[in-house]
């Protein structure tokens, strides 16, 4: 298996919530952000993440894979309850991207480095109603 189809195949994990089958695609020893967290954390944010936007969903809107490193642009278009990158969200629908970037091992991620467009949510949360132009 090719890593572009690992990627999007770890992405569908996501999606359906096989938080079982996330050792599969992520390294028991991986890194967020510089910060080694390990599988559990890695699980553990991700489980919080769908806890906090039910309706989250992660959709691909541009790849580049360059063994053994993966880049992404994913779009983002959910409704975070409470408060979401330290911004009250009150339940709104909002739009926005995240730039994030992979380093694999063994078919494994093993680094993760994430990009979030703020300014994205900040305006989408200015706005009466969800954002019309996205991220």
């Amino acid at each position: 298996m090719d890593l572009a189809e690992q990627y999007r195949n770890y992405i569908a994990c996501l999606n359906a919530r096989r938080w079982q089958d996330l050792g599969s695609f992520v390294d028991d020893k991986v890194q967020y952000n510089g910060k080694p967290v390990g599988l559990a954390g890695y699980r553990a944010m991700l489980e919080n993440d769908v806890s906090t936007i039910a309706d989250l969903r992660f959709n691909i809107d541009l790849l580049v894979v360059e063994p053994p490193n993966v880049a992404s642009r994913l779009l983002f278009d959910c409704s975070p309850r409470g408060r979401f990158l330290g911004l009250e969200t009150h339940g709104r629908r909002i739009r926005f991207s995240e730039n994030v970037f992979y380093a694999f091992e063994g078919g494994k991620i093993v680094r993760v480095w994430s990009v979030i467009d703020k300014a994205a949510v900040e305006a989408a949360l200015q706005r009466e109603g969800p954002s019309e132009d996205g991220p």
